[in-house]
């Protein structure tokens, strides 16, 4: 589901640059990777900031990773 989220830096990971344990869970409108995640492991990684509150539904975002 598209969402608008903060960003306050430029870095992005390069599509094909991922080892092959990793898949894409999150990219923009111009497919640039904002999250990924481990294929077995429980390891999240986002680009953004879910805690700003100019992120829409941060607090939202969080929570619902925090009860896995």
């Amino acid at each position: 589901n598209p969402f608008i989220a903060t960003r306050y830096h430029s870095l992005i990971i390069k599509n094909g640059t991922l080892p092959p344990d990793f898949e894409i869970s999150a990219w923009t409108d111009h497919d640039e990777i904002m999250g990924i995640r481990h294929k077995t492991w429980p390891l999240e990684g986002v680009q953004y900031h879910p805690e700003s509150f100019l992120t829409e539904q941060g607090q939202r975002l969080l929570a619902n990773f925090l009860k896995k």
